[in-house]
């Protein structure tokens, strides 16, 4: 069996999430990735689309939970995974990670993050 890991690393967006009102309005640049473990046999014999994860379809779907804004990362990141949880019960775990540019402290810090590792109940 050749198992092997299907990524989507550093999806950007312009985004509205946060807390505070200047968050809100003038919005900030958010990054999200995706890890899925995955059986590559299928398609790697067929090379054929429909046997494997379309990335394409993870992509469509994390931008549309990052177009609702939230005051949270959590709540994104948990709307993402629920998002990609419903759509695709072939995924048995798969992680998320949301990052937000220059979060709203008191210091110079580049990113704030959640991750997100979410197993299947069996």
């Amino acid at each position: 069996m050749m198992k092997g890991t299907i990524e989507l690393e550093g999806m950007e967006f312009f985004a509205r999430h946060g807390c505070m009102e200047h968050e809100k309005v003038a919005g900030n640049r958010f990054l999200v990735d995706f890890r899925a473990g995955a059986s590559l046999d299928k398609a790697a014999q067929t090379d054929a689309l429909e046997d494997t994860l379309n990335y394409g379809d993870i992509y469509k779907l994390v931008a549309r939970e990052m177009a609702r804004p939230s005051n949270l990362l959590e709540h994104v990141a948990a709307r993402i995974v629920t998002a990609i949880a419903d759509a695709h019960p072939e995924l048995d775990s798969f992680s998320i990670r949301v990052s937000k540019q220059r979060p709203p402290v008191d210091g110079p810090t580049a990113w704030a993050r959640v991750s997100v590792d979410y197993k299947r109940d069996e």
